[in-house]
């Protein structure tokens, strides 16, 4: 069994040593198991719970609802837990509408770059209205 130190947990999922800490004041990870010296320790299933929470921010998910997920049994296949299976299609949704609006600005951008136009549209020449 890997034993991971703070700094090394911290390296290991790309979480601040804060994150971490704070995650854990929060209910959010349990309190880290610590060596005889009072300094925190993290196994294979800590990492894997803070790379879920990484997953689970990225989709825009708030650490309330994290929290909530969280207290489903995780470890059970989605099938026998229909309600963490109903959230995580409902934030796969958001993310997919998040990619489609993302997939539109680069198709703008791009469009804008290959024909070397302003950001704005072609204003049409309707005359002076002033006189």
């Amino acid at each position: 069994m890997n034993a991971y130190s703070i700094k090394q947990a911290s390296k290991k999922t790309g979480l601040t040593e804060d994150a971490i800490r704070y995650y854990e004041k929060i209910g959010l990870l349990p309190y880290a198991k610590r060596k005889r010296n009072g300094h925190r320790i993290y196994d294979e299933e800590d990492i894997e719970l803070m790379e879920l929470i990484i997953c689970l921010k990225k989709t825009g998910m708030s650490l309330n609802e994290m929290k909530n997920i969280l207290q489903y049994p995780v470890k059970y296949k989605l099938s026998s837990v229909p309600e963490l299976k109903r959230t995580l299609l409902e934030y796969k949704e958001k993310v997919m509408n998040q990619i489609h609006d993302l997939q539109r600005i680069v198709e703008f951008i791009d469009s804008k770059l290959e024909n070397d136009e302003t950001l704005f549209r072609p204003q049409k020449n309707k005359g002076n209205k002033n006189g």
